[in-house]
């Protein structure tokens, strides 16, 4: 599925500051106006190791999601069971397999500019984890969600590991409260008039 070649005129990226007042409604709106009619089911990935405080808003975001129990998602990759670099591909099989039509979104950290750090970016198409780091990883997504938390530097794998924990505890609240708020205000009324 290729979001871009539906001919309707609306964004195709957006970017908010994560203490921009009701943020979370604007993610929110964004990422309806994507999301294809005939999709029932909705994948969530959260891309992202525990072991480095930077890439840790992937599992946040997942774990903050798992707690809530949304019955509209099926997440991937929280802090117990992180989806990362080493599992990627094993993690997108499974999901492929399990779940072959689902409208998927993506969601990971990324590095940036230092006037775009607590910056939260919104995009149609799929995510290509691992560019921070010179990876070369699977894309994920059919939309991708990214809070920047740092600058990005020479040495950005160390960059990552000494990010401010409290930044991205602050971003990985903010886009799951978008995914809360989705549900809540659009998906479970769509729900309803179906039914």
């Amino acid at each position: 599925m290729k979001l871009t070649d539906q001919n309707q005129t609306r964004p195709t990226s957006e970017k908010w500051h994560y203490q921009q007042h009701f943020v979370y409604r604007e993610i929110a709106d964004f990422i309806y106006q994507w999301i294809p009619t005939d999709k029932s089911e909705i994948v969530i990935v959260c891309i992202g190791s525990d072991r480095s405080t930077g890439d840790a808003l992937g599992p946040i975001t997942g774990t903050h999601l798992s707690k809530w129990r949304l019955t509209n998602y099926h997440v991937y990759g929280t802090l117990k069971s992180p989806v990362h670099a080493l599992n990627l591909t094993e993690e997108l099989n499974k999901i492929n397999e399990s779940h072959p039509q689902a409208f998927i979104i993506a969601i990971d950290a990324c590095l940036g500019r230092a006037t775009s750090i607590g910056k939260i970016t919104a995009s149609i198409g799929p995510l290509k984890p691992g560019l921070a780091l010179k990876k070369k990883l699977p894309e994920v997504g059919h939309l991708h969600i990214t809070g920047i938390v740092n600058a990005s530097t020479p040495v950005d794998y160390l960059t990552l590991q000494n990010t401010r924990l409290h930044l991205v505890m602050e971003l990985a609240e903010t886009i799951a409260r978008s995914l809360l708020y989705l549900q809540r205000n659009y998906l479970d009324k769509r729900k309803q008039q179906i039914n």
